[in-house]
């Protein structure tokens, strides 16, 4: 396993740059990956599978060791991210489609890379752990809910066929991982070194798909979606920093809930607008996936950067 394990470290530390060559690869060669669009809930649902294998009785824990914490960060996420899109749609006058794949992806629950990049910004890992659980297991009530409470401006939502959804390509994927991590622990461990190269190719595939089936919209409003995502994203960072700021939380944790709060989980938006909607509504999703995982490394590594300059500058003799 260990030549696999580091090839999964490689791929894993390197996941923008994969994002970017898969989405270049469906948008030049789009016949290629255009006959997996009915497949984009499969590999959702492997990288659901992993995250419950790496599921513990340790992430839930935190829940109940520090609720108030984890309840401030679960309600910034779904306050914060589908109201920026809601606003977004509208002082933009955005095309219909656009706007709901925009609010879609806004009310999806946190990112699966946001724990990595508070780790790589020496935020509180063990809290956003925690808020990115809690915000996936309530997803199938909380993401329908604000979807049609938010994008039923737009177009009809069919909120229980979305419920159903989620709980098949999210939940059901996650709990399965969680029951073969409990019956098969050893294994399970051992097997949780490939996840990070199973993930980042299940994620790059989705992308590639949803680039492959959207190439027309791209060229034609491809700046317009990708300013909109770049300001949903950043102006999530900052509110989410804010907003545990509000609550007074320590820097760490800030750092936390700024992750948690501003990346998405941008597969189960392309899933999702795939199946019920239409491929330019995934569009959003998958420019997002590029964009929040650039955005993510930059501010990670500058938070990490500062870090160690205030740890020199107390370590140093006067």
């Amino acid at each position: 396993m260990r030549p696999v394990a580091k090839v999964s470290r490689f791929v894993g530390g390197t996941f923008s740059v994969w994002v970017i060559a898969f989405a270049c690869l469906g948008f030049f060669w789009p016949e290629v990956f255009k006959p997996l669009k009915n497949y984009i809930s499969f590999f959702l649902g492997i990288v659901m599978f992993g995250m419950g294998l790496t599921l513990s009785s340790a992430d839930f824990r935190e829940v109940f060791r520090r609720p108030l914490e984890v309840f401030i960060g679960v309600v910034g996420h779904y306050i914060i991210m589908p109201l920026l899109a809601y606003v977004l749609a509208l002082v933009l006058k955005l095309p219909p489609d656009i706007a709901v794949g925009v609010i879609l992806v806004g009310c999806c629950p946190s990112g699966t890379a946001s724990n990595v990049m508070a780790l790589l910004a020496k935020g509180d890992v063990a809290l956003g752990v925690s808020i990115a659980s809690v915000s996936t297991l309530i997803a199938p009530l909380a993401t329908p809910a604000l979807i049609s409470l938010l994008a039923g401006r737009w177009m009809p939502i069919d909120g229980g066929a979305l419920i159903k959804d989620i709980v098949m390509v999210v939940i059901f994927p996650i709990i399965l991982g969680v029951i073969v991590r409990g019956l098969f622990k050893k294994q399970a461990e051992a097997s949780v070194q490939a996840l990070p190269l199973v993930s980042t190719l299940a994620i790059v595939i989705i992308v590639a798909i949803v680039v492959a089936g959207s190439k027309a919209k791209i060229i034609e409003s491809g700046l317009l979606i990708f300013a909109v995502v770049i300001l949903h994203n950043g102006l999530g960072y900052l509110l989410g920093y804010w907003f545990s700021k509000l609550f007074g939380m320590s820097y760490s944790k800030r750092k936390a809930v700024l992750f948690e709060t501003g990346m998405q989980n941008s597969g189960l938006g392309a899933a999702l607008a795939s199946a019920h909607f239409n491929p330019v509504a995934a569009v959003p999703s998958a420019i997002f996936s590029v964009w929040h995982n650039i955005s993510g490394s930059l501010l990670a590594t500058w938070f990490a950067r500062r870090a160690e300059k205030e740890e020199s500058k107390t370590s140093s003799p006067d």
